[in-house]
């Protein structure tokens, strides 16, 4: 019998990417990870029902406005929690939920080169993650936004969503990595997390330079209010990044995981 003639490498993409997406949006990780998303949003329309002038939070004279409300949940939920629990439960499940289910060899059996596999699966994570994390986000724009005040502020939610976005590209790349190099990658995707970025944050000087969270915060374009409790320290000692050198960094953290990634894909031998 001939050799099965490999299918062009778009078409190897694509045809992993649709295997993927299936079993990823159904599988309890991605449940988790909708509710993980959904719950600021809840929290958020109890506390406009038990307040009249939004959601008070520490370090606040009294119940904020909703632009503001808005603003904090964006900067101490989603971008320091959300997103980066998302990433570590689905982006390290990329690839180590193939090693630990044993499924692996039957993907590598097909006619696709190993790096098209791991394209497939880390675009199969983005677009779950995204619809998963980033319309939850709109609707509570929507929930604790004024309608009068959306026509002035509708640029700040498209920045928000934008940010939160490359975070969950970076951060998905960083854990895809973990996923192909690391036999324990979800043990390493909280540490890195709530353990190294939390710590650097707090740190003075550039060393909020070498988390992911630190140029991600740069990107997002608001000013919490007050500044006591952790979030308000960091902030006073840490070195914020501009927005062109947060972005720049970003990218290069993730094309250079993603290649990472891709030569340990390549050059790992799975079957044990």
């Amino acid at each position: 019998m001939a050799p099965r003639t490999p299918p062009p490498p778009g078409r190897a993409v694509r045809l992993i990417f649709d295997l993927s997406l299936g079993r990823m949006l159904w599988s309890s990780r991605s449940l988790f990870t909708a509710l993980l998303a959904a719950a600021p949003l809840v929290l958020a329309l109890a506390g406009r029902v038990l307040s009249t002038g939004g959601v008070a939070f520490a370090g606040s004279s009294g119940p904020a406005d909703g632009l503001t409300s808005f603003g904090v949940l964006i900067m101490l939920v989603y971008a320091r929690f959300v997103v980066p629990v998302a990433a570590v439960v689905l982006g390290t499940s990329i690839m180590a939920d193939e090693v630990e289910g044993r499924t692996l060899t039957y993907l590598f059996a097909r006619p696709v080169p190993r790096w098209a596999v791991l394209a497939g699966k880390y675009l199969a994570y983005l677009v779950c993650t995204a619809l998963l994390v980033l319309p939850t986000v709109t609707v509570l724009y929507f929930a604790l936004v004024p309608l009068a005040s959306v026509g002035a502020t509708f640029g700040l939610l498209l920045a928000d969503l934008l940010a939160l976005a490359l975070g969950i590209a970076v951060y998905g790349a960083v854990f895809a990595l973990a996923g192909a190099r690391l036999r324990r990658p979800v043990v390493f995707g909280f540490l890195f997390v709530f353990g190294w970025e939390q710590v650097a944050l707090l740190l003075p000087g550039t060393v909020n330079r070498v988390t992911v969270a630190g140029y991600l915060e740069a990107l997002i374009p608001h000013d919490p209010p007050g500044s006591s409790g952790l979030f308000g320290l960091g902030q006073l000692v840490g070195d914020k990044p501009g927005v062109p050198e947060a972005v720049l960094c970003l990218l290069v953290v993730h094309a250079v995981c993603l290649w990472l990634a891709t030569l340990a894909v390549a050059r790992r031998e799975y079957v044990e």
